[in-house]
């Protein structure tokens, strides 16, 4: 068994949201992919989200030659300059016809920065609508005293599942995020701690595979142009009729990790409503599916709710499940963080390592998550929600009115 800290996966906690908030009634599920944009439109005229090959056409286009492109490309991604005019490697010429062509970069400004004792740093980054988003920033030193730094990124502003223990559902929203300003958020990362991001997880505000068509945008160049490794990246979900195999057609070199929360259907449709919709049976079997088509196991995210579903028992069916549906499984287990308004309780650490043992004992891999930046409203959608309840809100002069916060440090 693995205690969090040699893992990227075991690196998370509640910093990222638990994918557990993420579930919703099957009612509420259908209504959210409904209203959801079904695909959030790229911006045409904004540079972040290009792959170099584009950015030279595009300097061809505008009467440069083609490897004014590739200085743009690095402008963008290496220097992460975000202004056009900050653009002093390139001729001023060719500033002013981007400019006046109507391009910028797609950059947005970190509106509040809280950093906790552990060195977990949440930003909320306020976007062109003046709506915000979180992202957070996890370093982990290594045995050789090197840092792996993870950057946790949301795919929604707020969420459209409404649940009623979930921060972000409890704030709203409002629409898909494009791809740029999925990007965006592990650049802003990277300036923040100086240091080059190594993984990045999809499990921050809002449910990915409801937005999938910009998360793979993203995801294609935060591989190619950002240059992290497709085996570094993980999309989460709590399970999306269709969208797995979806997913999988893509054959991405991605871990996807499924919020499971229960070993049977009646436990987890009164911990996830909306398995009502997508039965485990169903979910296992896409599972499967996606092993079989990209050879990538899945991983499962299993919230311990004391008293709900952390018995030794729960353990024991939770491993013959998985047997049943196929080897090389792999267990995190995520002592549930407690959040306003919820009636869950975290578990003992004697219950959590309990569970773990029963399914070590059974030959199932597993991991328990470190506890990170719980002095950092360490759930997602906590710190949005104290500067900004509604996502709708507009004024940027009514989110400044909004009281700072005090960062325990």
């Amino acid at each position: 068994m693995r205690i969090a800290a040699s893992s990227m996966a075991t690196m998370l906690q509640q910093t990222c949201s638990v994918p557990l908030a993420r579930a919703a009634s099957a009612r509420s599920l259908a209504a959210a992919a409904a209203a959801s944009p079904p695909s959030t439109a790229r911006d045409p005229r904004v540079l972040l989200g290009m792959s170099e090959q584009q950015l030279q056409q595009l300097a061809v286009d505008l009467g440069q030659q083609s490897y004014r492109g590739k200085q743009l490309h690095q402008l963008i991604y290496k220097r992460k300059v975000r202004e056009i005019e900050d653009f002093s490697h390139l001729p001023l010429v060719f500033r002013n016809e981007l400019q006046e062509a109507g391009w910028r970069v797609g950059r947005s400004p970190v509106y509040h920065t809280v950093t906790a004792a552990d060195g977990t740093v949440k930003l909320l980054i306020k976007l062109e609508d003046n709506r915000l988003i979180e992202t957070v920033g996890i370093p982990v030193e290594d045995e050789k005293g090197s840092v792996r730094l993870t950057a946790c990124v949301s795919s929604q502003v707020g969420c459209p599942l409404k649940c009623s223990f979930c921060a972000t559902g409890k704030g709203g929203f409002s629409r898909n995020l494009q791809a740029h300003e999925i990007i965006e958020q592990v650049l802003a990362i990277e300036e923040t701690f100086k240091h080059r991001v190594k993984n990045v997880v999809f499990m921050g505000m809002g449910e990915p595979m409801l937005n999938l068509k910009s998360v793979l945008e993203a995801h294609r160049c935060l591989n190619k142009d950002v240059q992290i490794g497709q085996r570094m990246i993980t999309i989460s979900t709590v399970g999306v009729p269709n969208t797995i195999k979806k997913l999988a057609s893509h054959k991405i070199q991605s871990t996807l990790a499924v919020s499971l929360h229960a070993p049977n259907q009646k436990l987890r449709e009164s911990i996830v409503p909306s398995a009502k919709s997508y039965p485990l049976n169903a979910i296992m079997k896409d599972c499967q599916d996606y092993f079989q088509e990209t050879s990538r196991r899945v991983s499962f995210e299993y919230a311990l709710l004391a008293g709900v579903n952390d018995a030794e028992e729960h353990a024991i069916e939770l491993a013959e499940l998985l047997h049943e549906w196929g080897r090389g499984n792999h267990v995190n287990l995520i002592p549930f963080n407690p959040i306003d308004g919820s009636d869950y309780k975290r578990p003992s650490k004697k219950a959590v390592l309990a569970f773990a043992s029963v399914l070590e004992s059974r030959k199932i891999a597993v991991s328990v998550r470190q506890t990170r930046g719980l002095d950092a409203s360490a759930a997602c959608g906590q710190l949005r929600n104290k500067f900004q309840k509604s996502p709708l809100l507009a004024e940027t002069d009514e989110m400044q009115s909004q009281p700072e916060i005090a960062m325990a440090c």
